[in-house]
């Protein structure tokens, strides 16, 4: 049976797609500026296998825009509730970027057994010196445009500031995205028994290798597999590949 419903938390609707037909739930989590399409190769692999749950997180996809400004924190409980609502226990996390926050989050409150993360954010990055300076530049932009003869010519420069991520979203999703990124899960990563399968291209530039390697150093069942010459969306890119990992690594839980 294939639910295609809408799940409603503080307010906040929240979009999702569950498949149930055994104990085994793989769940997916897409990334910030995504939705439950990036997932979806992998839902329709699993899904006569296992059971599976595919969503758009608030903001995202055809879920609600956000409401108000959330934290990651919040993700995590909403995700949390409609894991609940539709009975489901011991849940396997399969996780890109943002999402893997949230997996994060979750597997070490719910004491999960395992979860597959890919690109995984949650780290605070190494800022160069050039970061900085730009960072201070900006701290300097946002006092100019407080004066009132200096600031309206100050306006376009704003422009040059800010990640893309940051500069594609507006209101309550734009302060929701620099909390986000703000919040750093490396102190959470030691308490995590879940077995971790990690996913990462070998040039991601967007959660650079070495939180790869971080994360599995910290975790204290933890593997990690470096796509050679890929990127952030490595998992995507080679998704046959993706889909034969995860069979080894998942599979075995259901057998």
């Amino acid at each position: 049976m294939t639910m295609n419903e809408i799940f409603t938390y503080k307010n906040q609707a929240l979009h999702y797609r569950f498949h149930s037909n055994s104990d085994t739930t793989l769940v997916f989590l897409h990334g910030w500026g995504q939705s439950m399409v990036m997932m979806e190769p992998l839902e329709q692999h699993f899904k006569p296998m296992v059971s599976t749950l595919n969503l758009d997180f608030p903001g995202f996809g055809l879920s609600a825009p956000l409401n108000d400004v959330w934290s990651i924190y919040d993700y995590a409980d909403a995700v949390e509730s409609l894991l609940k609502q539709l009975g489901i226990v011991d849940p396997v996390f399969v996780a890109h970027s943002f999402g893997a926050r949230v997996a994060l989050i979750l597997s070490h409150r719910l004491k999960t057994s395992k979860m597959v993360l890919t690109g995984a954010a949650g780290l605070k990055p190494k800022l160069s010196l050039q970061t900085h300076l730009k960072i201070r530049m900006y701290k300097l932009l946002k006092i100019g445009l407080r004066i009132p003869v200096l600031g309206p010519k100050l306006i376009p420069l704003k422009a040059h500031f800010g990640s893309d991520d940051y500069k594609q979203t507006q209101g309550a999703l734009r302060q929701t995205f620099v909390k986000v990124v703000n919040q750093d899960l490396k102190e959470l990563l030691s308490e995590i028994n879940t077995s971790t399968l990690l996913i990462w291209g070998e040039h991601d530039d967007a959660t650079p290798l070495w939180m790869g390697k971080l994360m599995e150093k910290k975790m204290k069942d933890a593997a990690l597999i470096v796509y050679d010459d890929e990127d952030h969306y490595a998992y995507y890119h080679h998704m046959g590949r993706t889909i034969k990992i995860i069979e080894a690594f998942v599979m075995p839980k259901v057998r």
